[in-house]
């Protein structure tokens, strides 16, 4: 299938360009965290999306191909969790080769990291991200629910340097009386150029992990924290949009930033789309529903019937959740996090 012509960006109804695209693989996950697919909920007769629904790997081709002919230059595969898709390398080959994305990463809780980390590497995958919670081996097996071990990530974080993947990304989300005490211990483990550790604000995504205000630590208190054992110096952002407060350490010794959703949001500068693993298209992480481009690609439309779809619909987009959260909106239904993949 050729690349369609490239068209011109579209832009929502707040100026926000179509630049990033999350494109989640499956809505399965062989951890329970907490703050995402909380045991309570996801349990053992819980309805996952059944194989029929999930886009296979020619529709996720061709989304994202018709994404980037409108302007995205980054993709990140994400899940569910994204290693328990059969194959996956097969498909991560499939979209390294699309011409104009410059960015191809993934996020993964690395469970499955130190057998396909190579794998990933030689199929094309440019960076990766790998959520470790905790260093206290009873607080990470309590976070992620299902009383997996830490060596086992950090075996397949080891993996994946040994595969050529750096710096790897290193995210921690942080909520307050359960892993607070564990940043300074995850800046002191994961400093140097290997690695670019961020800490992220326990967010409502969803409405099944119980998210209270109290139980988040604001981003400026983790820096503050940092500071009293470990100078930092700011650094600017990448590009317009990034989503982290970046610093470095005085010495050189490596860089961490801070995702704060809650506290300082960052909704004026978002361009981020997401794609569900059924299809669903969602234009913010906070949206109740998406919409269905699995039926355009069924439906036998044509390549610029659905790329105009697409554009329509980020154009009257307004999402601005963070910016308006309240009482009111906390209250409103909202699909969970690992429907959307973070």
């Amino acid at each position: 299938m050729a690349l369609p012509e490239h068209r011109s960006t579209p832009t929502d109804t707040l100026g926000r360009r179509l630049h990033d695209l999350r494109l989640s693989v499956t809505d399965r996950c062989n951890f329970r965290c907490t703050y995402c697919m909380p045991k309570e909920v996801f349990g053992r007769d819980h309805a996952f999306l059944p194989k029929s629904d999930i886009l296979t790997f020619e529709e996720l081709l061709r989304l994202s191909r018709l994404f980037v002919g409108l302007g995205v230059e980054k993709i990140r595969v994400t899940g569910g969790e994204p290693l328990l898709r059969r194959d996956l390398p097969k498909l991560i080959e499939m979209l390294a080769g699309i011409d104009g994305l410059k960015d191809l990463t993934l996020t993964t809780n690395g469970s499955a990291l130190a057998a396909l980390a190579k794998p990933l590497r030689d199929a094309g995958l440019k960076r990766l991200t790998v959520s470790v919670d905790a260093l206290d081996e009873t607080i990470f097996r309590a976070m992620n629910d299902v009383d997996f071990p830490l060596a086992r990530v950090l075996e397949g974080i080891d993996a994946a340097h040994d595969a050529g993947f750096g710096p790897i990304k290193i995210n921690m989300v942080v909520k307050r009386g359960v892993n607070e005490h564990q940043i300074v211990p995850m800046v002191k483990r994961f400093s140097g150029p290997h690695y670019i550790l961020r800490f992220i604000e326990f967010m409502d995504v969803g409405t099944s992990n119980g998210w209270r205000l109290e139980d988040m630590v604001p981003a400026a208190d983790i820096v503050a924290l940092i500071r009293r054992e470990i100078p930092l110096a700011e650094l600017p952002a990448n590009y317009a949009g990034e989503v982290a407060r970046r610093f470095r350490h005085a010495d050189g010794g490596g860089e961490i930033g801070v995702i704060s959703s809650v506290t300082q949001p960052f909704c004026q500068s978002c361009t981020r789309a997401r794609i569900a693993a059924d299809g669903q298209f969602y234009t913010c992480l906070f949206a109740a529903t998406g919409h269905d481009l699995r039926a355009l690609l069924r439906g036998g439309l044509s390549d610029e019937a659905i790329a105009k779809a697409i554009a329509a619909l980020w154009r009257v987009r307004d999402d601005r959740y963070s910016e308006l959260r309240s009482d009111a909106t906390l209250a409103l239904p909202k699909a969970e996090m690992s429907r959307l993949g973070g």
